[in-house]
């Protein structure tokens, strides 16, 4: 099948597909799925003309990357797009338990080791190469660095401008879900592309202060990850029971997903479209990461993001108060 549209990456001679496949879920995120399962999603996603597939070493302790490198394996490595993150080093947990304490359905016998130094970077990179099966990346962004320290972000990007100089990577960056405090993502020529993380969404537009101007100011691309929030937007009208920031969503912030889904229906579409379509209306914005466990989930995905919303929505949104207008207008 013909991949799906794409957009550049900046400068970098890469596209990526509008829609990426995020591998968060082939990790066990939540609950156990089966190889059989993760290859069929894979399998799935690429046959739907998805070429972008995002992994890391967090997601299910390494888990997540050897499964998705042994479903792209039956595909030329030139045809896709491939990304996965620094800063968490797996090493034998001291005290092994019988499960991950990170959200991943795993054995704890490994544990996640915080390093974003050159030399931590680098190894962490060739550990993913070999449970990715591959001899290149295309992508690395160092992994939540301000959870570390505010230094961390910066020290991440000047290891990987290193990498990127050998020709290791062709493209370099940040992912967060907390832009604003990593100071010089925007500003110290170093990044590429940012992945920014759940603050950019139909619900909520703090990142287009913090990240998607500053990032079209200075020449940064944006892959914008978590358009559902947690789940909240994932449904076409949120249920008494939506999670938000993988916690039971707040009564009032449900109100406003509703208010939201009531105006998508009176526009012909729903929810889950309008929160896949939002971030691609800023021109800053590469693409969005969707995260996809199953066939089912791979197809209604891609529908939603085939359907596309009619423009009137957006201006009905911006008339109630529901988003920022400046959003709507970057894209126009």
């Amino acid at each position: 099948m013909t991949p799906l549209p794409s957009r550049a990456l900046g400068g970098t001679g890469l596209r990526l597909t509008e829609v990426g496949f995020g591998a968060s879920t082939l990790g066990n995120l939540h609950r156990a799925m089966s190889d059989e399962d993760a290859t069929a999603a894979v399998e799935q996603a690429w046959g739907r003309g998805v070429r972008y597939f995002d992994t890391a070493p967090h997601y299910g302790l390494g888990l997540s990357e050897r499964r998705l490198g042994r479903a792209l394996a039956a595909h030329p490595r030139e045809q896709y797009v491939l990304s996965t993150k620094v800063g968490r080093l797996l090493e034998p947990n001291p005290t092994p338990t019988e499960l991950d304490d990170d959200g991943f359905v795993v054995p704890g016998d490994l544990h996640r080791v915080w390093d974003f130094s050159a030399d931590g970077v680098r190894r962490s990179l060739d550990e993913s190469l070999t449970r990715l099966g591959v001899d290149h990346v295309d992508i690395a962004y160092a992994h939540d660095p301000d959870q570390l320290s505010d230094r961390a972000g910066l020290e991440a990007l000047e290891a990987l401008a290193g990498l990127r100089e050998q020709g290791v990577v062709r493209a370099i960056g940040v992912g967060t879900n907390a832009p604003d405090r990593v100071p010089g993502l925007f500003t110290s020529g170093l990044a590429d592309v940012a992945m920014v993380a759940g603050r950019y969404t139909l619900l909520e537009h703090a990142a287009l202060a913090t990240a998607l101007e500053p990032a079209r100011a200075n020449g940064v691309a944006v892959v914008v990850a978590g358009v559902f929030n947690s789940g909240l937007l994932s449904s076409p009208w949120p249920g008494d029971d939506a999670r938000y920031e993988y916690a039971a969503a707040p009564p009032a912030t449900i109100r406003r997903a509703r208010l939201l889904a009531d105006a998508c229906r009176r526009h012909g579409t729903t929810l889950p479209a309008a929160a896949i379509a939002f971030p691609l209306l800023h021109p800053a914005v590469a693409g969005v990461v969707l995260g996809m466990r199953t066939v089912d989930q791979v197809d209604a995905n891609l529908d939603r993001y085939r359907a596309g919303v009619p423009d009137e929505l957006w201006d009905d949104l911006c008339d109630q108060g529901l988003v920022d207008p400046a959003a709507v207008a970057a894209g126009r």
